[in-house]
């Protein structure tokens, strides 16, 4: 195959989809500390049998229960998916959930060293309830959240940060997933930060609190289009003039090299310093099956990319492939290095031109 048929045009630039694969292949290279709120993503598997005469309610038969890494946790499962060597730093209750993380990550030969497992604090655990009749796919008909009801003590912080910064290493990466439960602060990164000789990558995804970490040395975030929008008390929809004010705004306050916007069915957003903004289409099916996690798989690989060498638009052109092909999976997914590979080299045979904001058709 010629280069020529292995590239893409851009508004930055022509994306070489032969180099997007090198850049993809390297994910195996490249070490990431990862410091996250780890939630427990627990689903509950039943069939429907009939109506409760007690209240209009539908009774279950319980068939099974499944536990996966959910919030921060989900972020360090795609990274070691995809084939990072991974350092994660968390919190986890002395109960089930949280020993059923442990025996995943263990089962998984991913370094737990970071992981403090509390007594008496419980771990974030997020329940879904998925019914089905005979022969028909589960539905989720019912989520429920049990989540921290006090703060982490400032001794868990104290240790959060001495095993933060004993993990990191010059060269290596920082993952920030900040799910609001008390693990992540903006000073425990800061200090983090500051403990290495050169500024090291810090990629961070934050719900609804991201403006927190101005002057923590984040390189770049990933909020999505809903959080951008509670940020800055705006609404975007299809007003491409709201979302590069408020994108460039975040850029500004952050110091970011680069802003990812994930904007669900209209694919994703990058923002640069000195350039003009970058609308990626998105990738594969707007039918998504499920957009359980599929931030943490955006941020993941964006990570993986830029610490392989990519620029930011490599890094978010295979961003923005991984979301499209996790959505497409039920329940907490991952992608693989393998799964990307093949999805690029799909695109090898056709593409969607990309478009910059502003000069998009009417």
């Amino acid at each position: 195959m010629s280069r020529a048929c292995v590239s893409r045009a851009s508004e930055h630039g022509t994306v070489d989809l032969t180099r997007l694969a090198e850049i993809v292949e390297s994910f195996a290279d490249q070490r990431v500390a990862l410091l996250a709120d780890f939630v427990a993503d627990e689903f509950q598997f039943g069939e429907i049998t009939r109506v409760s005469r007690e209240a209009p309610v539908l009774i279950l038969r319980h068939r099974k229960t499944q536990v996966l890494p959910g919030g921060g946790a989900n972020a360090a499962n795609n990274l070691a998916d995809m084939g990072a060597r991974i350092f994660p730093v968390s919190v986890v209750g002395d109960d089930a959930a949280g020993d059923a993380l442990l025996d995943y990550f263990r089962a998984k030969r991913v370094n737990t060293a970071g992981i403090l497992h509390l007594r008496g604090w419980a771990t974030p655990t997020k329940t879904r309830f998925l019914a089905r009749w005979e022969h028909t796919v589960p539905q989720q008909v019912l989520r429920v959240d049990r989540l921290p009801s006090a703060p982490l003590p400032q001794k868990v912080h104290d240790a959060l940060r001495r095993k933060l910064i004993s993990l990191l290493r010059p060269g290596m990466a920082l993952l920030v997933s900040d799910y609001g439960l008390g693990a992540v602060t903006a000073e425990l990164v800061k200090d983090a930060a500051s403990s290495l000789p050169n500024h090291p990558l810090i990629t961070l995804d934050s719900r609804n609190a991201l403006h927190d970490f101005r002057g923590a040395g984040i390189t770049a975030a990933t909020p999505n289009e809903a959080e951008l929008e509670s940020l800055h008390h705006t609404m975007i929809g299809q007003d491409r003039k709201a979302l590069e004010r408020s994108g460039r705004r975040t850029l500004d306050r952050l110091r970011l090299r680069g802003l990812v916007v994930t904007r669900g069915k209209d694919g994703m957003a990058l923002f640069e310093r000195g350039r003009r903004p970058l609308l990626l289409p998105i990738f594969g099916s707007d039918q998504a099956i499920d957009v359980t996690g599929a931030g943490d798989t955006v941020i993941a690989a964006l990570t993986l990319a830029l610490a392989s060498g990519a620029t930011f638009v490599e890094a978010a052109h295979i961003a923005n492939i991984a979301g499209g092909i996790v959505v497409m999976k039920r329940g907490t997914a991952t992608v693989t290095s393998q799964e990307l590979l093949a999805a690029i080299r799909g695109e090898a045979t056709g593409s969607v031109p990309q478009q910059s904001i502003g000069t998009h058709p009417a």
